[in-house]
């Protein structure tokens, strides 16, 4: 399995013949909507251009999977994604929540069937999905939740891919259960001008880590304006604390192969 970062959430997870699209937010630099009112810069989202590389990794795409998109969760599906998807009507699968959402933007809806938890049958293998919570108090009940997903495909290491979600109990018993061979988590620490972080942030990237027996593979970071944490941070963070955390730059590319083993090209 080859994991292509292309920025922020926006993932392309190789399997075969098959190319695997994630949350794609896919605007150029500073064309959306600054997260931070009142911290004296009020960056534009972007903050960074997609990779070079971006064209074609793009170019080989056969599916898409949506974690959220609701709500104003551009960094997950903005106008220039859903516009990309349209145009080529690449299969899109999602939530029966976001069902109809996608279909009004005139996209290839496949939704999945109602229920968390429960397999169902997905190239070749299988998919679930993975209840999220993103965010907490009063900042975590206005947003959308969303979902992760854990993909089983034949002759492949299992895939958490965990969705916007802060460290739940939920999401520690998930991975102690399943014990994934990659887990896919947002690692950027987001949060608006009021309230506590709405994705993990470090400390509880480095206590994943501890819990999950396979390859942690962070990415949500230096790509959007309300999120602070920088890979090097993390890296450092995991360094002190004797955890080994995989933090892709944008166009980085990770093979995974088993349990605790990813190589980086």
């Amino acid at each position: 399995m080859r994991i292509i970062q292309l920025r922020n959430a926006t993932i392309v997870i190789h399997s075969g013949p098959h190319h695997i699209l994630v949350d794609p937010m896919l605007a150029t630099k500073d064309a959306l909507p600054a997260l931070r009112l009142f911290d004296g810069k009020r960056l534009r989202n972007p903050t960074v251009e997609l990779p070079q590389s971006a064209g074609a990794v793009l170019d080989e795409v056969t599916h898409c999977l949506i974690t959220h998109c609701q709500k104003g969760h551009f960094d997950h599906l903005d106008r220039a994604g859903a516009r990309w998807l349209r145009e080529r009507q690449v299969p899109v699968i999602c939530t029966p929540h976001d069902s109809e959402h996608l279909r009004q933007l005139g996209l290839n809806v496949l939704p999945l069937a109602d229920g968390h938890a429960q397999p169902q049958p997905f190239l070749g293998g299988a998919i679930r999905t993975v209840r999220c919570r993103h965010g907490r108090g009063l900042v975590g009940a206005a947003m959308e939740h969303g979902v992760g997903y854990f993909i089983e495909l034949p002759g492949e290491p299992s895939l958490y891919l965990s969705g916007d979600t802060v460290l739940t109990d939920d999401v520690r018993a998930f991975v102690r259960a399943h014990q994934p061979q990659v887990c896919v988590v947002p690692a950027g620490g987001a949060r608006f001008d009021l309230g506590g972080e709405i994705i993990m942030g470090v400390d509880e990237v480095i206590e994943l880590t501890r819990i999950a027996q396979g390859t942690v593979v962070a990415n949500h970071m230096e790509a959007i304006s309300h999120c602070p944490v920088t890979r090097e941070q993390l890296r450092e963070a995991a360094s002190r604390d004797g955890v080994r955390v995989v933090a892709p730059a944008d166009g980085e590319t990770v093979t995974v192969l088993g349990d605790r083993d990813a190589l980086r090209a």
